[in-house]
C-alpha cells in the first residue's frame, strides 16, 4: 500500500481560513523563528524585528483568504515580512541606496577556487556593519533567494542598481573580512 502524502501546511491554512485560532498558533510556531531571522537581516534591530514579525502574522491571517496556494505559505508569508521590513526602513528614512548610473559596469562573481571558511559570527558581524542598502540587497539576494529583477521590483530601484549594490556589498564584506582576490 502506497503511503499517502499529507500537506500539513495546506490543512493548517485551510483551517486558518475558518478563523481557527489553534491553526494560526501552529502556523506561527512553524514560521516565527525563520521569519524573525528574515526581519533581523533586513532591519538589524530586534525590537523592530519583533514588531514586524507580529504585524506580518496579523496581516497574513487577515488576508489568508487571498492566499491561493500557488506557492508555499512560507513563501507567501516571507513576501509580507520582507515588504514590512523594507517599509520599516523607509519609515526610519534611511538612505538605502547610493545613486548609481545605469551605465556602471557590473562585475560578475569570480570563483577563484579557494574555499575559505570564516566563523559565522565574524561574517554576521561584518554583514551588520554594512550600510543598510548594501545589507538589504545582499540579504535579499544571498539569503532570501530573490534575483536582481525581483529585488529591483521590491525596492523600486533599477536592476543595475541592485547588482551594483550587491557587488559593492560583497567588496565591502571582503574588505572587512580581510579577503583578497
Amino acid at each position: 500500500m502506497a503511503a499517502q502524502y499529507i500537506d500539513i501546511n495546506k490543512a493548517l491554512t485551510d483551517r486558518c481560513r475558518n478563523s481557527d485560532g489553534k491553526a494560526q498558533q501552529e502556523l506561527y510556531h512553524l514560521y516565527a523563528k525563520q521569519m524573525f531571522n528574515v526581519c533581523m537581516r533586513i532591519v538589524n534591530n530586534s525590537a523592530d524585528a519583533e514588531d514586524i514579525l507580529q504585524e506580518s502574522f496579523v496581516e497574513a491571517f487577515r488576508l489568508i483568504h487571498e492566499f491561493r496556494g500557488d506557492s508555499s505559505f512560507g513563501a507567501w508569508l516571507k513576501k509580507i515580512v520582507v515588504n514590512r521590513s523594507i517599509n520599516n526602513l523607509k519609515k526610519r528614512r534611511l538612505t538605502l541606496f547610493e545613486q548609481v548610473p545605469d551605465t556602471e559596469p557590473i562585475y560578475e562573481d569570480v570563483d577563484n577556487g579557494n574555499e575559505i571558511q570564516y566563523e559565522v559570527q565574524k561574517v554576521h558581524s561584518a554583514m551588520l556593519a554594512l550600510p543598510p542598502g548594501y545589507r538589504l540587497v545582499l540579504s535579499l539576494y544571498l539569503l532570501e533567494g530573490y534575483d536582481h529583477a525581483e529585488i529591483a521590483q521590491i525596492l523600486n530601484i533599477t536592476e543595475s542598481t541592485s547588482k551594483s549594490q550587491y557587488n559593492r556589498a560583497k567588496a565591502k564584506l571582503r574588505e572587512q573580512l580581510g579577503i583578497t582576490l
